[in-house]
């Protein structure tokens, strides 16, 4: 048996030989291609019916707050419902979601409305309800899938797919906006989402045995927190993140780069929001055929670190085809980080406890990309474009530093598993 766990860790394709995995991450990867999609889609619409950074700011806030506060509850609904049920009612909904996106943008073409952004917020706050259950229930569903020994492996493609989907739709949907108009664009995110759910339907999946609950559902989400909070590794490494993509994520502004600074139109942006992405894929692809990496913590520290520095280029950058390789960089660093990362809470967190951790790392990572946003869009409204990205670099090697300083054996830590 040693022997075949060892062939396995070698073996870059060892995950992706399970056929219900397979289908997982390809459900996956078409919800996120279409959810990547929507968000250019809307991004630029907002942005051009209001020319205000603060607006896209608002997007992102009203994504952020209703999914932090039910992404807990979310959380225990996967540690108390069958998994793949819960995976397929949250796609659906998804799907639900921008189909009236599509109607609000195809029957509301001229007049008031045309240029209405509430109603748009509003989907997007229901959107945020729905992804606090979909997070979860997807994390410890692709865990319960494969063997203990092939989280890596399959965390590394999970990842690899999921920045596949980011780095297609954004482009998917910028030339679609440009070339079809919203509308288009808006039905072909809802395809995709239904084509998503329906991969789910190919997945045959015995849920495990579920605990009996023991006190309230407030004590069972309690538990969760506690078990984070008692893993300093853990939460030195969700903590980084949460703080370095708070003030170093850029992506909120890129619509305003691009059609301010860059001088590109939506065909651009899309460009701009895939660029990471294709940094993402392509480390992805790599560290699937490298041995599991050592000095784990030291490279999560770098890399977290090389995000900064090149979110502080990209800021002072006027040439296109650098902005899109400076984004591609920090991508391709993000990458490494969110594999370490998403191995370090499969490792470390029992079976029967992964949603809710699942739901708790999604609590900072929601905070980082959404409240982010909104972070992006107040700070340029107040401080300008390019202080503001430059700003958010230099507050992510600041981080960085704390957290080398804070948490040495996250520093010090080797090998995951």
């Amino acid at each position: 048996m040693a022997g075949d766990e060892g062939s396995s860790a070698l073996d870059p394709y060892a995950a992706l030989r399970s056929p219900d995995y397979r289908w997982f991450i390809a459900s996956m990867g078409l919800v996120t291609l279409g959810l990547q999609m929507q968000a250019v889609v809307v991004g630029w619409q907002v942005y051009d019916r209001t020319g205000d950074p603060l607006a896209l700011g608002l997007v992102g806030l009203s994504e952020a707050l209703p999914f932090l506060a039910v992404a807990l509850f979310g959380g225990h609904a996967a540690d108390r419902l069958n998994r793949l049920r819960l995976c397929m009612a949250s796609a659906l909904c998804l799907a639900f979601c921008s189909t009236l996106l599509w109607l609000l943008t195809w029957r509301f073409t001229s007049g008031p409305m045309a240029t209405a952004v509430a109603p748009i917020y509003g989907i997007i706050f229901l959107t945020g309800i729905v992804r606090a259950f979909y997070r979860p229930a997807s994390v410890a569903l692709g865990t319960d899938l494969l063997p203990k020994e092939l989280y890596a492996n399959g965390s590394t493609w999970r990842v690899a797919i999921f920045h596949s989907g980011m780095v297609l739709g954004p482009a998917l949907g910028g030339l679609v906006y440009a070339w079809r108009g919203p509308v288009t664009a808006h039905f072909l995110v809802m395809a995709l989402l239904l084509t998503g759910f329906m991969g789910l339907l190919l997945i045959h999946y015995v849920p495990k045995p579920v605990r009996a609950r023991e006190g309230s559902i407030f004590a069972s989400l309690g538990e969760g927190l506690r078990f984070v909070f008692s893993q300093r590794l853990l939460l030195g490494a969700i903590s980084l993140d949460l703080f370095a993509v708070l003030f170093g994520g850029a992506v909120a502004v890129l619509p305003i780069f691009a059609k301010e600074i860059l001088k590109t139109g939506p065909q651009g942006l899309g460009m701009l929001r895939a660029a990471p992405a294709v940094g993402s894929v392509l480390m992805g692809i790599t560290l699937a055929h490298l041995p599991p990496l050592r000095r784990a913590g030291r490279t999560l520290l770098v890399c977290v670190a090389a995000f900064g520095v090149a979110t502080i280029a990209f800021a002072l950058s006027r040439s296109f085809l650098l902005s899109c390789l400076l984004l591609a960089a920090s991508g391709a660093v993000d990458n490494v980080s969110v594999v370490l990362r998403a191995t370090l809470l499969q490792t470390l967190t029992p079976e029967h406890m992964l949603g809710r951790v699942s739901s708790v790392n999604q609590v900072f990572i929601g905070s980082s990309n959404e409240i982010g946003a909104f972070e992006s869009g107040l700070a340029a409204r107040f401080l300008g474009l390019v202080p503001s990205v430059v700003f958010g670099g230099c507050m992510t090697l600041l981080v960085v530093a704390f957290t080398t300083w804070k948490v040495p054996e996250l520093r010090k830590m080797d090998r995951i598993g």
